[in-house]
């Protein structure tokens, strides 16, 4: 009965030393930056060509971030419809990686400058805006 009796007090002693010992889950460590988020922000430029209708002056292009080195195209015109696009990057260019689009931002001449053929519209525009970090 003395060992069963001094077995519990060892344990509840413990307990709590258990309890704190025990780590807390740690954060995620931080993410290593990709072409998706070189290229996110907001650009403004000009429908330049277009297969089915005439050019288009002031036309806003939003690129976010949706993956590792892929990104989503919202436009301002309904013309250029929303798309995801895979990119790569070739020598100092960021590309489409795959799919009907032209994604083109050359990171070395014109680091700010997009130029994009999406649904047989070619768009070409500057950044005005870079995404926020958190």
């Amino acid at each position: 009965m003395l060992r069963t009796l001094a077995s519990a007090v060892s344990l509840a002693l413990l307990l709590p030393v258990g309890a704190v010992g025990a780590e807390t889950p740690k954060a995620a460590p931080a993410r290593k930056p990709d072409l998706a988020d070189r290229v996110a922000g907001t650009y403004r430029g000009d429908i330049i060509s277009d297969a089915r209708g005439s050019s288009k002056n002031g036309v806003t292009i939003t690129v976010t971030r949706t993956g590792p080195n892929k990104v989503e195209i919202k436009s301002s015109h309904a013309r250029i419809p929303t798309v995801t696009i895979p990119l790569e990057k070739a020598m100092d260019a960021i590309l489409a990686a795959s799919g009907p689009y032209v994604f083109l931002l050359d990171t070395v001449r014109s680091p700010d400058r997009l130029d994009l053929t999406i649904d047989d519209a070619s768009w070409s525009g500057t950044r005005v805006a870079t995404p926020a970090t958190k």
